[in-house]
């Protein structure tokens, strides 16, 4: 590899690096804010707010990698237009290839773990998430619930107890709230055990309290008094975006619902369209002497955010069976080659003519 191919890698690899940590801390830190509000607020159990975490992390290394490289790429290349050494490259003699040979170096083996991370990493992320949180707020483990105060769980249901036993699983003054159907249920009992804790069937028992329903279309309200009552309780149902989410390739590719089609082109051109990002900001970097590097960065989101909304049209349109599945996702990606192949044509053009 030539000189001026290594010095231009180094210097967009340096700078790739520290945006890429950047923003994987941020939005870690982010995320540990949102789920430590919901393990606070008893919706999640604390023990698994960080491997929550650590996998949303992997899963927005899909989008926070190609856009470390296209702002990377850009404010490096910025800065050696600002400081005239990209034009003294091309009076020695140097052609544009040597920048798009540079880039492509970087910008390939990134676009393949983009697809690679997009096609099973993120599926492999969505279904943990979702296995972590289910057995946190489906099974009845009592560890992550607070006294004295309404623990809610994303179905409706609400648990209130004045003492809570963790080590054996029981409740002491519990109020539990429910619904189901067209009715509300109330439960007041005096003490309340785990039964079965598993997700797939949780149930606790009651003992000496009152049920009250509450029908909530009419007025054939209820009310029940007991010593023993077993109560069973729903299991949380996986969302059907979250199992699409979830879902391997193969089953993608089996089916016939547009709305996995969609799904599955988005993951397949992930890594495309990081690369052709990368391109792009080649041509977004072209600033003036003393214009300053950060002048890029104004163009550079304008550009982004056309790619970002974009893509997420089409994948409505395509859900939506409003665009039909050839071209699909990838007309983003043809648009944009089609952009990229026509800046390099108007640079060679340049280049010839200045040289003529």
């Amino acid at each position: 590899m030539y000189l001026i191919e290594r010095y231009i890698i180094a210097e967009i690899g340096r700078l790739l690096m520290t945006i890429v940590i950047f923003l994987v801390f941020m939005f870690a830190c982010y995320s540990s804010q949102r789920y430590l509000t919901e393990a606070a607020n008893g919706t999640l159990a604390l023990s698994v707010v960080f491997d929550v975490v650590f996998y949303k992390v992997i899963i927005a290394l899909e989008m926070l990698l190609p856009i470390g490289l296209y702002v990377s790429i850009a404010v490096a290349l910025g800065q050696l237009y600002n400081d005239s050494e990209i034009i003294a490259l091309f009076c020695s003699g140097a052609s544009p290839t040597k920048i798009y040979n540079s880039v492509l170096v970087l910008a390939l083996p990134l676009g393949i773990f983009v697809t690679v991370l997009s096609l099973y990493g993120r599926p492999w992320a969505y279904e943990k998430i979702y296995q972590l949180e289910q057995q946190s707020q489906s099974e009845l483990n009592v560890s992550h619930l607070q006294e004295n105060k309404f623990n809610t769980s994303d179905d409706g249901r609400m648990v209130l107890a004045s003492r809570i036993k963790k080590d054996d699983n029981n409740l002491a003054d519990a109020l539990i709230y429910t619904t189901s159907g067209g009715n509300t249920s109330v439960y007041r009992a005096h003490s309340a055990g785990v039964i079965d804790p598993s997700p797939s069937n949780p149930s606790v028992m009651l003992r000496s309290g009152t049920l009250y329903v509450l029908d909530r279309t009419g007025t054939y309200d209820k009310r029940q008094t007991f010593n023993n009552l077993k109560m069973a309780l729903k299991p949380i149902i996986q969302d059907i975006e979250v199992r699409r989410k979830a879902a391997s390739v193969s089953v993608l590719a089996r089916s016939s619902d547009p709305s996995d089609t969609a799904e599955l082109q988005w993951r397949q051109s992930r890594g495309i369209t990081a690369i052709l990002m990368a391109f792009l900001a080649i041509f977004l970097s072209k600033i003036k002497p003393r214009q300053g590097r950060f002048s890029t960065l104004l163009p550079l989101t304008i550009m982004f955010t056309a790619i970002y909304y974009g893509g997420n049209l089409t994948r409505t349109l395509v859900s939506n069976s409003s665009l039909p599945a050839m071209p699909g996702l990838w007309m983003i990606p043809l648009i944009m080659l089609i952009v990229v192949l026509l800046f390099i044509a108007h640079e060679l053009f340049l280049l010839k003519r200045f040289f003529r």
